[in-house]
């Protein structure tokens, strides 16, 4: 083989200028380090209430923690994804999170996009943690990625059923659900609930979400006499529901779940909505640990309603679980979230089972007056 001879003036001319290059990159590359993490949901859509709340505390979360000096002497960059609560979607948003590095996905929303998109994010090697999917296939089918910082359907369910059972003993219950994942596994569970503390429900029928008239079913509600209506499913049906409702004379309650915690269920409902209640946990805008991240949001006039702080706690809690595992690898954080805790947040002190879901949750009753929603 012929060997190119190169000057000996050139050659170390050359090796010079690769040790200067190996240099400037050696220190600068630090200030450039970045973890790439995201938040997932509905940022379009007409769930789009909900990602924005989830946005709004990923951002805020995202920023608290680079302002503080980062993780591991790196800055979080923050990707957003919509999956419009489509599962088809949530798994090509959890694609391209893989192509992009992504660590740690603090998402999505809805459960019909968290379960299919875990898989993904499960083969991956991407840590997830769902401020708000409930339904517990999530992490009953999940692996050694799926965490979450809500509750459970079957948790939310049981407190649901028994007061239905408790105290609309002999009123004509109706159970509602759209057939998704979340809103059937919720109604199922507050069915199953209410069965057991001895109630049963005289109407018991899936709708289809999306649509804007729901007389033909507040018709069939109507003609069985119901004066109770759980809904398993989102604000905006729910809003459309008791509205129509109303419209056509009826005196009922409706009782909902988590999905109804956004103001956007008043615009829709209107005063049909007064005396509205709902399931959810403790708001964490009244606790203590979130005082000063609320007055935070305040500040930049975001009320961190629903979802926002639950984000913000889904990504509080893995920053500190990389800075005890030392390493932003996920399958390490990942292990460094089941063995430690309880962790600090803006949610309290934060642990989690064997199988990811977070441990002691609870939920309690609100109620909508005139406009906005109060716990019981």
């Amino acid at each position: 083989m012929l060997k190119t001879l190169m000057p000996r003036g050139l050659r170390l001319g050359l090796l010079g200028a690769a040790a200067a290059a190996a240099l400037a990159f050696g220190t600068t590359a630090p200030a450039r380090a970045q973890i790439h993490i995201a938040v997932a949901g509905p940022i379009t859509g007409e769930y789009a209430a909900f990602g924005t709340q989830m946005k709004e505390g990923a951002e805020m979360a995202v920023a608290d923690i680079n302002k503080a000096g980062g993780l591991l002497g790196q800055k979080l960059i923050l990707e957003v994804g919509d999956d419009a609560c489509d599962p088809k979607q949530a798994v090509s948003v959890a694609n391209q999170f893989a192509s992009k590095g992504v660590k740690f996905v603090a998402g999505h929303f809805c459960s019909g996009s968290s379960i299919p998109a875990s898989k993904v994010y499960s083969e991956e090697g991407i840590l997830q943690i769902s401020p708000a999917s409930t339904n517990p296939k999530f992490t009953d089918e999940g692996s050694w990625n799926t965490f979450r910082v809500c509750g459970r359907d079957d948790q939310q369910g049981k407190v649901a059923g028994e007061y239905l059972a408790k105290h609309y003993k002999g009123e004509k219950i109706a159970i509602l659900n759209d057939n998704s994942a979340y809103g059937k596994g919720l109604a199922d569970e507050t069915a199953k609930a209410l069965h057991a503390a001895g109630g049963k429900e005289v109407i018991s029928t899936a709708y289809t979400p999306g649509e804007k008239d729901y007389s033909a079913l507040v018709s069939k509600l109507k003609e069985a006499g119901v004066t109770v209506i759980y809904v398993g499913g989102y604000h905006t049906e729910a809003g459309l529901i008791i509205r129509q409702a109303k419209e056509q004379g009826m005196k009922a309650t409706l009782v909902g779940g988590d999905a109804l915690v956004t103001n956007e269920f008043w615009q829709i409902a209107g005063d049909a909505g007064n005396g509205t209640l709902m399931t959810f946990p403790p708001d964490p805008r009244l606790m203590k640990t979130a005082a000063d991240v609320v007055k935070e949001f305040k500040a930049k006039g975001i009320d961190p309603e629903g979802y926002v702080l639950y984000t913000y706690g889904a990504v509080q809690v893995w920053a500190d679980a990389v800075k005890k595992a030392g390493s932003a690898d996920p399958k390490k954080v990942a292990a460094a979230l089941k063995a430690g805790g309880k962790w600090p947040s803006v949610l309290g002190p934060v642990s989690f089972d064997k199988k990811g879901d977070v441990t002691g949750a609870g939920y309690v009753f609100f109620e909508w007056k005139n406009g906005s929603y109060a716990q019981m």
